[in-house]
């Protein structure tokens, strides 16, 4: 899979290769040694087809601190003293694969 990724990031660094024919494309994913399901995919810039193959998705993370009083699942607030305040925010974490 490492083989894909490299490929994938110099595509995107080199722009003769971005700008490349198909013939020089094919070069090199065959230069590459990339599967050939992999590299169908590169050529028909199938982005669902190479993240299917190579078991990836789209991830996203969102974090909000939470609301005064919303705290994590501990059933007992930490004390606090008057020398010293201690800011305690929950996160909730949203994440969505797809």
């Amino acid at each position: 899979m490492s083989n894909v990724i490299d490929l994938l990031e110099r595509m995107g660094q080199d722009a003769r290769l971005r700008h490349a024919s198909l013939d020089e494309v094919e070069l090199a994913l065959a230069d590459a040694q990339i599967d050939p399901e992999l590299q169908a995919a590169i050529i028909a810039k199938d982005q669902r087809q190479l993240e299917a193959l190579l078991g990836r998705g789209n991830l996203c993370c969102l974090m909000l601190p939470a609301k005064e009083g919303e705290d994590d699942d501990s059933e007992e607030s930490p004390s606090q003293d008057d020398e010293e305040i201690t800011l305690h925010h929950a996160f909730r974490t949203v994440t969505s694969v797809g």
